[in-house]
């Protein structure tokens, strides 16, 4: 075992056990483990997370992004993840190698004896249900759809979080509380602190919220019930948010079109997925107070984003069509998607069911009807008008 002492080999068999069983997981397979330096372990994770996440996806989502709002244009989003991902990892299961990796800093201290049992508990995860195959948790799949993946991400992480607080409660020495709490009392994180907003809350999604959404299952059926969430997995990040909705309300799909023709030559489409509610909220928490952005995006029901792209032009158009739990939340998301718009496109013209704002370089239709909202984010009106007639609005349910 590349780097590690027969004391450290005997700390973290030590952990495994104990985390074995607190989580009621019975270990299916011996795990590879290694100790890495801080610039090991940051090309590790860069090769497993950014590998297969090339330049021109990147970009993709910059532009995405940015039409939402959440980033400023020219963002060089691949960077920014490669930099936030070196200052962020203190250690991690890699699931295809089916390998730990711990940093080592001053040797196999407190802080990365807590970070052993939170990886730990991945490996019993993936031996258990295997998060490639069996959860569908892999690039391919997220891919496809990214608000069902960080649904999964949540129940791991939150699962994981759990598990290293309950680790913390039983098994931790008096030394390694105080060096954990040593490590958290001077830690910084400089390229964190710098990040967009959206970017930081997004990265603590799975374990903030995921910790909320496993503590409830955890409350109502102790780990058992925790299991039972990979028999059947949150399908949104709707039910992340919203226990009580696990696992009943899925959300709807709805038919859209593939609209690139109707913009003429050069557009294509580069998105077309579900938003999800969390993103919904991020978005419009960009310009509204995080409560009432809460408050409006809660009554989601499903979604269909489409980004479309003119490379050659460098143009983008975006449509979000949303199908809302009831006329009452459509209403609700049509006031605040009002205030959002005036916020950032400046002041509109509004009637109940309908506004239009005229931006700098860009043209927005936001209509409701009935429970649907759409969203047509165009470089200019033409744009955006012959988008709204190709459009069938509202849309057909799959």
């Amino acid at each position: 075992l590349p780097g590690l002492s027969s004391q450290i080999r005997t700390s973290m068999d030590e952990i495994q056990r104990q985390v074995a069983t607190l989580r009621g997981l019975d270990p299916l397979a011996p795990v590879q483990r290694s100790l890495l330096t801080p610039d090991e372990l940051q090309e590790r994770v860069s090769d497993d997370f950014l590998g297969d996440y090339t330049q021109d996806e990147a970009d993709i989502d910059s532009r995405m992004l940015t039409l939402l709002g959440l980033l400023e244009p020219g963002v060089d989003l691949w960077t920014l993840y490669a930099d936030l991902l070196s200052e962020q990892v203190a250690g991690y299961y890699d699931d295809e190698a089916q390998e730990m990796f711990v940093v080592r800093n001053a040797g196999f201290a407190g802080p990365e004896r807590l970070t052993y049992a939170h990886e730990y508990d991945h490996a019993l995860q993936d031996q258990h249900y295997d998060l490639d195959e069996g959860l569908r948790y892999n690039n391919e799949a997220c891919d496809a759809d990214g608000d069902r993946c960080a649904a999964l991400a949540a129940l791991l992480e939150g699962d994981a979080t759990l598990l290293e607080t309950q680790w913390l409660r039983t098994y931790a020495t008096e030394s390694d509380l105080e060096e954990i709490q040593e490590f958290f009392g001077t830690y910084e994180s400089p390229v964190f602190d710098r990040a967009p907003r959206f970017l930081q809350e997004d990265l603590l999604f799975p374990y903030i919220r995921g910790l909320g959404f496993v503590t409830e299952l955890f409350i109502e059926g102790d780990w058992a019930g925790v299991d039972e969430a990979y028999r059947q997995p949150p399908a949104s990040t709707e039910q992340i948010l919203h226990p009580d909705r696990y696992p009943d309300d899925l959300p709807m799909a709805l038919e859209v079109p593939n609209l690139a023709a109707t913009l003429g030559g050069g557009w294509s489409e580069a998105r077309h997925e579900a938003l999800g509610e969390w993103y919904t909220l991020l978005t419009l928490e960009t310009v509204l107070p995080s409560d009432t952005a809460s408050d409006a995006a809660e009554g989601w029901g499903g979604d269909a984003i489409i980004v479309l792209s003119n490379e050659g032009a460098g143009k983008d158009a975006l449509l979000l069509i949303t199908r809302w739990d009831t006329l009452l939340d459509a209403q609700e998301f049509f006031a605040a998607f009002t205030q959002y718009g005036n916020a950032r496109f400046g002041r509109g013209t509004t009637t109940t069911t309908l506004a239009v704002w005229t931006a700098d370089e860009a043209y927005v239709l936001f209509e409701r009807s009935a429970d649907q909202t759409l969203w047509i984010l165009a470089p200019d009106q033409t744009a955006a008008e012959a988008l709204r007639e190709a459009i069938p609005f509202p849309a057909a349910i799959q």
